[in-house]
């Protein structure tokens, strides 16, 4: 297969391209005339639409950016033989750096936007960066002056600034004169010679009107004098601009179809221009809407989030930003709006892009999330929570995907997939369950910025239900070891079967006549210190795998230490002094009884069972002195 390559520098007026590799392994450099070059990069581009993202490494890939690659990904993957170009625009060298680069590349990766050609990937044509690309300008600049398309001007920056100043006052638009325009060869050759600092400009044709038909926008026309003058190709400094290294990289990398923002438009008439002068056809364009923020402006840091790296730390799935990236100023005509990446890459049509700016809302996005996470597998989920685990410290570095940490993983991720919108979401549910704030929920003990914290209206009904009598069946059946195995013992719990847990509180709930509204109201109150959260059973699994697991014991309150905490609150709550100190027999949940020795050598030989290492001993010491001073 005959392979391409597109760098190309001017000769004279001819045009010369740098290796074309046949089946030999031997590189030849054939010499072409401009018009063989031109056809040549038609014709060797294998017929299927060449699309192109080119950021500008100057920061991080924004949404617009991210929507702009997107755009251009899906129409070259709805092609047999299309191909997604990346080109990196950094000739602002004060901005551009490699940092950024990365930070685009990694964020593009991410989305899953793979690109044919490019940094890292390579291509025919051979350089994707424009500051490796200078030769070409310069060269393809010099066949422009030949040409009498381009002219050397030695205006410097005060006299431009006071020919700005003059426009300005005199009501144009037009802040270049046209100085050296015309200016005599005999008159620029000795100034070249010397060296005189001088930029080119382009020599825009009298009465020239540009004109495209845009697939967003319709027709376009500029009247050229009139709106931009002779700009500028090259600086003082050889740095080409912007817009002549656009127009030359996408005439020369067989780009078919421009599809970028609707700021780029005004761009588009110097780019054509150009185009025309060097003698090639100029690509399709499409431009997009603006993307705006609540407010009705330009979308920017102001609003929140709006790089991709931001929303990937805050916990947004790569196929939900692809997802609402795609409807931010498109849709198929119908009211669908949840897509996988495949119905994308089948309904996408650029004819269907919207010239109407279009809303960033969050609501949305976050909506979209939660319809792409919760129907995700559990193998597919598991895998990313884990990589959010890691990142919020409930997971050590140097834990390994053992069996157990799998077993917790899986255990939390499943039953809070339902509740969650975000991956982090499912960080904060499963971190919520670790812990056990009773006596914080309670009033009984102020929260860690001294603040005392007022029971709500709903903890208060849950507190007036007998909280307290329940509390102590809870305990006492607990310690009479009624509860289920994995309960006791750790190792058991990722094969549990959580619907023991509601056995095991309706047993208790029928002993105090409860109905079961004001069973499992009380049940997770003492068992999880909070009226809200994921159903209790799982919650007593995730605890029981966290444990096993070895995550952060500063995290983890495990269920032996939550009915340690529920007995010494049970034995110095109000509510049972006064019913101690009256004798009542009317209750039918007597005080707890002192167990026998026997029932106190199987609860320590539970807790031994769990622990792990010698630095437990001392939580075990307070565990157990709380549970004696209780009987």
């Amino acid at each position: 297969m005959r392979v391409f390559t597109a760098l190309v520098a001017a000769r004279g007026l001819g045009w010369r391209s740098l290796s074309r590799h046949s089946s030999s392994p031997a590189m030849t450099m054939l010499e072409t005339s401009f018009e063989d070059a031109k056809r040549f990069i038609v014709t060797d581009v294998g017929g299927g639409p060449r699309m192109r993202f080119a950021p500008s490494p100057t920061g991080s890939l924004h949404v617009g950016g991210a929507r702009t690659a997107l755009y251009n990904w899906l129409v070259a993957r709805q092609a047999q033989n299309g191909k997604f170009l990346l080109r990196i625009e950094d000739t602002d060298l004060a901005r551009s750096t490699r940092e950024s680069e990365e930070s685009m590349l990694a964020d593009l990766e991410w989305l899953g936007l793979d690109w044919d050609e490019g940094p890292r990937v390579g291509g025919p044509c051979i350089s994707y960066r424009q500051s490796e690309r200078s030769q070409i300008y310069k060269e393809a600049a010099d066949f422009l002056v030949r040409a009498g398309h381009a002219y050397p001007c030695f205006c410097t920056e005060e006299e431009l600034e006071s020919k700005r100043i003059a426009a300005k006052l005199a009501g144009s638009h037009i802040a270049y004169d046209g100085t050296w325009r015309d200016a005599p060869s005999e008159e620029v050759r000795p100034l070249l010679a010397a060296k005189i600092p001088h930029t080119y400009r382009f020599r825009t044709p009298p009465g020239k009107v540009v004109s495209v038909d845009d697939k967003v926008r319709g027709h376009v026309e500029w009247d050229v004098q009139a709106t931009i003058g002779d700009f500028i190709l090259l600086r003082s400094n050889g740095v080409p601009v912007y817009n002549f290294c656009v127009a030359v990289d996408d005439a020369l990398m067989g780009i078919s179809t421009v599809v970028r923002a609707e700021e780029h438009l005004t761009n588009t008439v110097r780019q054509l221009l150009v185009l025309e002068a060097l003698g090639f056809e100029q690509p399709s364009y499409a431009h997009a809407s603006l993307i705006l923020g609540r407010d009705k402006s330009k979308l920017s840091k102001r609003h929140g989030a709006t790089s991709c790296g931001q929303f990937r730390e805050r916990g947004y799935l790569p196929d939900a930003m692809v997802n609402y990236l795609a409807l931010l100023g498109w849709n198929d005509g119908t009211d669908k709006e949840v897509y996988s990446r495949q119905d994308l890459i089948k309904a996408f049509d650029l004819s269907r892009v919207t010239a109407s700016p279009a809303m960033f809302d969050d609501a949305k996005l976050r909506w979209l999330n939660g319809q792409h996470l919760r129907a995700m597998s559990i193998n597919e989920l598991v895998p990313l929570v884990t990589e959010y685990y890691r990142a919020s410290g409930l997971l050590q570095d140097n834990m390994d995907s053992s069996p157990s940490v799998t077993a917790f993983i899986t255990a939390a991720a499943s039953a809070t997939q339902s509740k969650a919108e975000l991956v982090t979401d499912i960080v904060e549910l499963t971190r919520a369950t670790l812990t056990y704030p009773l006596l914080e929920t309670i009033g009984a003990r102020e929260i860690s910025n001294g603040t005392k914290v007022v029971p709500t209206k709903g903890i208060k009904k849950v507190l007036d239900d007998d909280f307290v009598a329940f509390s102590l069946a809870l305990v006492d059946s607990y310690d009479a070891l009624e509860a289920p195995a994995f309960c006791y013992n750790s190792a058991l719990a990722a094969t549990a079967n959580t619907t023991t847990v509601l056995a095991w509180l309706q047993g208790i709930g029928d002993a105090l006549n409860r109905s079961k509204k004001s069973l499992l109201m009380s049940a997770r109150l003492a068992l999880t210190g909070k009226v809200s959260g994921i159903d209790v059973p799982s919650q007593l699994k995730i605890i029981q795998c966290a444990t096993h697991a070895g995550c952060s014991g500063e995290s983890i309150v495990s269920i032996a230490q939550r009915i340690a905490t529920l007995r010494a609150y049970v034995a110095n709550a109000p509510d049972y002094l006064e019913y101690a100190a009256a004798g009542s027999a009317s209750s039918s949940v007597s005080p707890p009884k002192r167990p026998d020795l026997d029932t106190f050598s199987k609860l320590r030989q539970v807790y031994e069972s769990n622990r792990r290492t010698a630095s437990d001993d001392a939580e075990m010491f307070e565990i157990l002195c709380a549970a004696y001073g209780a009987l």
